[in-house]
This record gives structure tokens, sequence and C-alpha cells, in this order.
């Protein structure tokens, strides 16, 4: 949890504290919007040089953006995200800003809108800074692309901020700003949370907007891909601000109906029944990683929570992970240039029954249980890598060397029935990287992952 800055807190501090203390600040007229714009330009402007986060710069607009907020303060309106210095993630639409997803042929595409998620950001009070580094195409636990170069982690600049939200991650840790919107399809939010230190939140399938988030020059209908947004921030509260100021449908389904997503099931730790797992039958988790899970479950057990390390009711984890890569190759090798695969009209109707039975699964699982806790991903940050091929990389993983795509199976385990996954900061390792926890929660129950990440911060 993070503590509530003094009124006279200098705006930088204030960016630090994240974006429920920085509205918190403006609504009290304790800081101007426009000084807390400018203090997060001054940052960028003082650290960005090494880091590489914030790729396309939009401050004179920002500057508009923090003006109008005041003025708007003045009039007595007291929105969510008033005066909030932010970033959006490279591959979402802003109007007149580039949105190349990294790739060379789409360095000068130029959308019209906004995207859905950017508009009710904007129409929150929100100043939008920006936007932050991605890997090509948006497919790498690495954010460096040719068009942009390489972000690196603040932490450690020879280690990768992951991706391929790391360009937003490496931003918030590094205090330039106070929240950030990302995109997850297989870790990319929760995998850059966990590399740099900072919170994350992969929404539940269809709770956010996800129009303006599609591949460059092309617009996409609201559907149940597994590819969602979310945000960053410094701190739990931010996370369900900003999950409030986003979530709900959009056109056409906006013409009929609303969202009222639930409340978190419960308000103390020891009132939470929690699996926590620290293996995975298809990738290594590090003994620095399993150490800091078997930690945090006696922290929790010492705080009253119900704690089980095994249960017969977890899905197959070796077959849900080997079908969700068929899915996201599949989806993504339909808009590669020479995109092909071997599934058949009838294999993916049976993988999406699959997916369906799974459901089912999760729904029996979170009947006894309200959160699965485990890795974001099997260790800490790891160091930059060049070959462009996943299948020649590997991962050193506690002296061994295992395969690199296997670390999505931990992303995976939300990814492929839709559900919500926060990621919050857990502990370091011995070379000082951070290391985060995953929070799993049933479809729909967003509020539940990110208040009981917010209760882990008191534990």
């Amino acid at each position: 949890m993070t503590a509530t800055p003094r009124p006279d807190a200098h705006p930088a501090d204030l960016l630090r504290a994240g974006a429920t203390a920085c509205a918190a600040a403006v609504r009290a007229g304790h800081v101007s919007a426009l000084d807390l714009c400018d203090a997060a330009i001054g940052r960028i402007e003082q650290l960005d040089g090494a880091i590489n986060a914030v790729v396309v710069r939009d401050f004179e607009r920002a500057r508009e953006q923090a003006r109008s907020a005041d003025a708007a303060r003045a009039r007595g309106e007291r929105l969510p995200l008033l005066g909030v210095p932010m970033t959006v993630k490279e591959s979402f639409n802003i109007a007149g800003l580039p949105t190349s997803w990294g790739l060379p042929p789409f360095r000068d595409f130029r959308p019209a809108h906004d995207a859905v998620a950017v508009q009710r950001l904007k129409a929150c009070g929100a100043v939008i800074l920006g936007k932050t580094n991605v890997p090509p195409a948006l497919g790498d636990w690495q954010s460096g692309n040719p068009i942009y170069g390489r972000t690196v982690n603040p932490h450690d600049a020879s280690r990768t901020p992951g991706g391929s939200s790391g360009g937003g991650a490496a931003a918030l840790a590094s205090g330039m700003v106070a929240l950030e919107l990302g995109s997850d399809l297989f870790g990319s939010i929760r995998v850059p949370a966990h590399f740099c230190g900072v919170y994350g939140h992969k929404a539940s399938v269809g709770v956010l907007p996800t129009r303006g988030h599609d591949f460059p020059g092309t617009e996409q209908e609201p559907s149940d891909r597994p590819g969602v947004i979310g945000p960053l921030a410094h701190c739990a509260e931010d996370l369900a601000l900003a999950l409030d100021v986003l979530a709900g449908p959009e056109v056409p389904a906006s013409a009929a109906w609303t969202l009222r997503l639930p409340a978190a099931r419960h308000a103390a730790l020891r009132d939470f029944r929690v699996l926590v797992l620290d293996e995975h039958p298809a990738a290594a988790c590090a003994n620095a990683m399993r150490t800091a899970m078997a930690q945090l479950a006696v922290r929790l057990e010492a705080a009253g929570t119900r704690v089980a390390r095994h249960s017969p009711l977890l899905p197959d984890l070796a077959a849900l992970s080997k079908d969700y890569g068929t899915v996201v190759n599949t989806l993504l090798s339909a808009f590669e240039p020479d995109g092909r695969t071997r599934l058949s009209a009838h294999d993916w109707l049976r993988l999406i029954g699959r997916r369906d039975a799974l459901r089912v699964q999760w729904r029996a699982f979170f009947a006894e249980f309200d959160a699965l806790l485990c890795p974001p991903f099997g260790r800490a940050a790891f160091a930059h890598q060049d070959e462009p091929e996943w299948a020649q990389r590997t991962l050193r993983i506690d002296g061994q060397d295992t395969r690199f795509g296997a670390q999505g199976a931990w992303s995976t385990m939300a990814s492929h029935a839709g559900l919500p996954a926060t990621v919050a900061p857990l502990t370091q390792d011995a070379d000082g990287l951070p290391l985060g926890v995953q929070i799993i929660g049933p479809y729909l129950e967003d509020h539940t992952t990110i208040a009981l990440a917010r209760l882990l911060a008191t534990a």
C-alpha cells in the first residue's frame, strides 16, 4: 500500500505515489495539474535518455490537457483521474501520433482517432504525455524494435524490462509517470510488472474496451479473443481506479447493456482461501522465486489466510499450456504475410471446445478457492537477447539452460480461460532484481485479485 503523501509533497514524489495520490492532490488544490505534468516531463527528459521508455512524446498537447484539467477543477469538476500524468503503450491509437507496433512498414501510420480506452482516460481527466516502447508486433518479453531501439530495465540496464508492455513498466519503475495503459496476450502486462517491480492487471476478457488497439491500419469488432488491455501502476489502489475508469461495453454492445463488476470477495486476509503454486509441468522455476512464494505462504498463514499447496480441482496445466500455445500461434499467423497453420476448421472447433470445458473447471476451482497465487515468470529479469527466433533462445535458470518460450506457461493459466490476473511486487533476488507474484481469480472478479494484491502489501 502506498503511503499518503504530505500536502506539501513535491510533484515528483506524487508521481511515485501514483495516480490516486496525484488526483487527490489536484482535487485538494495542493498541486496543479500543470505542475504535475511539468514534473513528469522533467523526469522523462532527465532519465529517459538512458532507459528509452517513452519513445513517442506529446508534451505540448499534454500541457494543454493539464491546463484544461486545472480549468475543470476551478469549475468544480472532480474527475477520477483529473491531472494524472500518464503514458500509454505505443500500440494504442492516439490521434495524430504514430502507431507502428515497432514495425518499420507502419512507421508513419498516424490514426485519426483515439482508441476507446484512451478516450475514456482523457474523459476522466488523465494527462497523456506520450507512448511507450514495445517489441515488433508486440511479440516478445523484451521491448526493442528497429524504429525506437531498445528499452532497458531501470534496475539493471543489462536486463530487459519485459515485454510487450516493457516501456510502460520501465517508465513507472523510474518514476517518470503515475500510471500506464498496457495490453496482454502472453504475459505482456504481467511479465514487465514482475521484471520492473510494479503492479499490473490483466483484465477479464470482455471487461475493458480493445477497439483502437488493433494491428496498424485495421479495426476489429470486440470479441472474446484472449488479448486484453489493462493498467500498470505504482500500487493496487491505482489498478482499481483505472479498472473502474476503463471498464464497460463499447459499441455496439453499449446500446444494450452496462457492466457492474462485483466487489472483492473479502476485505481481510484472514477470509481468503488461496492455492499457492510454485511448480509447473511445462516451465522451470528458479529457487529464488520458489523461496519467495514459500515465504509468502508463511506470511499469509500467519495472517489467517487458508493456504493450500495442492488441489485435485486444478486443471491439467500441461494440456492447458499446449492448447493456448496453439491458439496464440494460430491467431498470430493469421496476420503474418506468409502465415500458415496446420490446424483444420474441425481442429479449431475442438480446441475452442476444450477451452470452454476449461472455463467450467476453473469455476469449480474458484468455488473452493478465492485465488491462485503463482509466479508471473520463473525467474527475475534476464539479460537482453538478440536472437530473433524464440526456438533458438534459452533462459538460464539455476545453472540450467531451459526453453525460452516455455515460461509462457505461467501467464497461460489465466489467459486461456480469460481470467483476471494481477501482479504485485513481492521481494528481490540476490542481485537486487524484483520478483513479483501473480494472483489469478474467477472470471469477472477483477476486484478480488486487485484487493488481494493490496492486502499483500500490508502482510
